[in-house]
């Protein structure tokens, strides 16, 4: 009697799996330098939620450590000292603004259009605490003469200078109003979104809606000008 032969099933479980262990590509371990950059993502975004509800005076950097999951030994690996963080925060900050709301708001076809845009978006960014560490840092360190305090006022320096030169043109055009100084509009301009954002923060989606209403205020917009630019 002839033994019957047997051919193995090409989806027989056991083809399967070795199939997906030989498709799945080996995990790979992070590199140091990986490490290194997302422990600094955390520790900032840590620091950064405590210097807007807390300020620098009362930053405790355990509890920014512990926050981000790690200990206290590993702040002193990224950063020299709290100062040094609290630098680092700002700049991080920053960066980000000018990411999601600045560089967006450039796009615009015209001065109003992109003052409006950076009121609306400055209230959007303002959603989340780590976002409002420059305003909590200004109130903090005015009239002091302090590293932290002198990088808050040049990151305020460069947003009034911008405000100022879209008030100009805007003004050149004929789309903003004569009226007071363009500086000190400007100012009036960056401390109603401020303000305001600070006022309304987690109202979304009014917050977004106001911050348009008050910069067109501030500008001296017409309210079917104003209108206009909101929608």
């Amino acid at each position: 009697m002839t033994q019957a032969k047997t051919t193995a099933n090409p989806q027989s479980p056991t083809r399967r799996t070795q199939s997906s262990a030989r498709r799945t590509p080996p995990r790979t371990r992070r590199t140091q330098a990986e490490r290194r950059a997302l422990s600094r993502g955390a520790l900032l975004e840590s620091a950064a939620r405590g210097l807007s509800r807390y300020g620098y005076g009362n930053l405790i950097l355990e509890q920014v450590a512990a926050d981000a999951g790690y200990t206290r030994g590993v702040i002193y690996h990224q950063f020299k000292d709290k100062e040094d963080l609290a630098l680092a925060v700002v700049e991080w900050v920053d960066e980000a603004w000018l990411r999601e709301v600045g560089a967006p708001a450039k796009q615009q076809p015209d001065p109003v259009a992109e003052l409006i845009a950076l009121a609306r978006g400055h209230a959007v960014f303002c959603r989340r605490d780590i976002a409002r560490v420059i305003m909590a840092l200004r109130l903090e360190f005015s009239g002091q003469d302090h590293p932290v305090g002198r990088e808050i006022e040049r990151i305020s320096e460069t947003a009034a200078k911008r405000c100022v030169r879209l008030i100009n043109a805007g003004r050149k055009a004929g789309s903003i109003p004569p009226g007071p100084p363009a500086r000190t509009v400007a100012l009036a301009f960056l401390g109603a979104i401020e303000g305001l954002a600070i006022e309304l923060a987690g109202a979304a989606p009014h917050d977004e809606l106001l911050a348009a209403r008050a910069a067109a205020g501030v500008l001296g917009l017409s309210c079917v000008g104003a209108a206009r630019k909101e929608r």
